[in-house]
């Protein structure tokens, strides 16, 4: 108990100081905490990706189509239990700023393979039955107030033109973690206006969503189709869906090393704040740390002492940095971030990190100024100023 009291004055003799450094504390590991979230969420897509999906491209680039006839192909392998159509649509609802993605798909055999998508028994049917109809994910649709029954019109860009869907379905999430801001349409509806407009470009699709019975042969089977088109005009390359989404992470993949860089950078800015200010007051207290020698407290006790104040400093920061973070990463994503991530949430593993952040820098800080004091004669100590 003297211990602590002792410990405990000591951290707030200086009361300016210490909340000067608590606050520093709080905004470093709150930031970092902030970057870390913002890198978690680029990953929360393929985090989410089902073992049992692959994805079939064309093996050059996603640019490339592959012709429509290799879906009953595909099918017939063994270990594939369907196949389903997707193919990017990329219009523009009302400007850019208000993006979202749209994907053209063969809803029956699309939907089965995803029962993370949960629809509605009266709004599924509506949607199937009608040729223009789209189904919006309940992330979409509260973040621009999509109702059933809405008018969307969008203007095309890799398919030109004025195109406009009837909302017909809203599909909830299984649970939280399941991101819901995509659109879905007809295939079938894409398809017939290429065909009037491109013909050459009909019947070609962007992908092929394959689900396979075993999740343990899912390179098996990726080998399997990939060899079914080898030496045609359109060969293939089959991956599981989340190294799929990886794939476009990649294109990012510096920034999202900066941020990630950034966020510890920022916390040895204020480890160096922390060990400057520990080493003031080590500097300060020299008399009495030399007092406190005389008086027959060896030099562990000094140490302890010292080493104790700054990490009782790091861990109120850091406490206090565990609950502004999730306030701070809900304002940040209702103001900026509902228009670039599906999903804005502070990881377990972030708190944990903060933790041990604060207390790495509290330990850290304390180290030169604990052997100095440790260290220093009792004469010496009694001779210095503070």
């Amino acid at each position: 108990m003297f211990f602590l009291k002792l410990v405990l004055r000591n951290a707030l003799r200086a009361k300016l100081r210490t909340v000067l450094t608590v606050l520093g504390l709080v905004i470093a590991l709150v930031a970092f905490g902030l970057l870390q979230t913002v890198v978690k969420s680029w990953y929360a897509g393929a985090e989410a990706a089902s073992g049992t999906r692959l994805v079939t491209r064309n093996a050059i680039s996603l640019v490339f189509p592959l012709p429509i006839y290799y879906r009953e192909r595909i099918r017939s392998l063994e270990g594939v239990h369907g196949v389903a159509v997707s193919n990017w649509f990329g219009g523009i609802w009302r400007d850019e700023r208000s993006f979202f993605a749209q994907f053209a798909v063969d809803s029956a055999n699309f939907f089965a393979m995803y029962p993370e998508f949960r629809f509605k028994a009266g709004e599924w049917q509506a949607y199937l039955q009608d040729r223009r109809g789209a189904a919006i994910g309940r992330q979409l649709a509260d973040l621009y107030g999509f109702k059933v029954g809405d008018r969307l019109p969008i203007r095309g860009t890799i398919y030109p033109g004025n195109w406009e869907f009837t909302v017909r379905a809203i599909y909830e999430g299984r649970d939280e973690t399941t991101i819901t801001r995509q659109m879905y349409f007809h295939y079938d509806y894409l398809n017939e206006f290429v065909k009037q407009r491109f013909p050459r470009g009909a019947d070609r699709v962007g992908v092929f969503v394959v689900e396979i019975d075993d999740a343990g042969r899912a390179a098996e089977v990726a080998r399997a189709i990939d060899a079914e088109f080898a030496n045609s005009l359109a060969e293939t390359l089959t991956e599981t869906e989340k190294a799929f989404q990886l794939s476009f992470v990649a294109m990012v993949e510096t920034i999202i090393q900066v941020i990630s860089g950034v966020s510890f950078v920022v916390i040895l800015i204020i480890l160096a704040v922390a060990a400057n200010t520990m080493a003031m007051t080590a500097r300060e207290r020299l008399a009495e740390y030399a007092t406190l020698k005389a008086l027959g407290f060896g030099p562990a006790f000094v140490a302890r002492l010292i080493l104790a104040e700054s990490v009782a400093i790091a861990l109120a920061g850091g406490l206090i940095a565990l609950v502004a973070t999730p306030v701070v990463a809900a304002g940040f994503f209702e103001s900026v971030g509902k228009s670039v991530f599906a999903r804005f949430e502070v990881q377990p593993v972030t708190f944990a990190w903060q933790m041990a952040a604060a207390l790495a820098v509290g330990a850290l800080a304390a180290l030169v100024p604990m052997l100095r004091a440790a260290n220093v004669k009792i004469v010496d100590g009694l001779r210095h100023v503070g």
